[in-house]
């Protein structure tokens, strides 16, 4: 059991830091390149786009807490 949590704690930190590139701050990020900041490109509308992608921030932040307290708790 615990194997398979540390798996899914590895792949929600990579999912979690490549969601958080890819938010458009104050550079632009790495949402620049694939066109989410801009408003333009073609996945339409930006607000969308930024809404949509804060959400599941906040979903794989949240799946990495729940996580990372059930390892400890386990351990």
């Amino acid at each position: 059991m615990t194997a398979i949590l540390d798996f899914v704690q590895i792949v929600l930190c990579v999912g979690l830091i490549f969601l958080i590139l890819m938010h458009s701050g104050k550079d632009s990020g790495l949402s620049g390149a694939f066109g989410v900041g801009t408003g333009a490109g073609p996945l339409g509308g930006g607000s969308l786009v930024e809404r949509n992608l804060n959400r599941w921030t906040i979903a794989f932040a949240i799946l990495f807490v729940v996580n990372t307290i059930v390892l400890i708790k386990i351990s």
